[in-house]
């Protein structure tokens, strides 16, 4: 799996595992919702790293916790 994918897969399950929606995310994270619904759509290929971030801090997680996921473990540069 390319490292995007991998990425947008696990930002789903976080939005499943946590029952909200990407509104959800943009409003407590200040993120533009074109920014993350692009890149959930896969018309962008990458998230800038502070946007992860400031994503994982809605979740209260870090970004150590983000990519401690199995999802991870076989992923490949575009």
């Amino acid at each position: 799996m390319v490292l995007a994918d991998a990425i947008r897969l696990k930002i789903n399950n976080l939005l499943d595992e946590y029952n909200v929606n990407v509104w959800y995310v943009c409003k407590y994270s200040g993120i533009p919702c074109s920014t993350l619904t692009t890149f959930l759509n896969g018309k962008t290929k990458l998230l800038k790293l502070d946007t992860l971030l400031h994503i994982c801090e809605v979740f209260n997680i870090t970004l150590n916790e983000f990519f401690e996921d199995s999802i991870f473990y076989d992923v490949e540069a575009e």
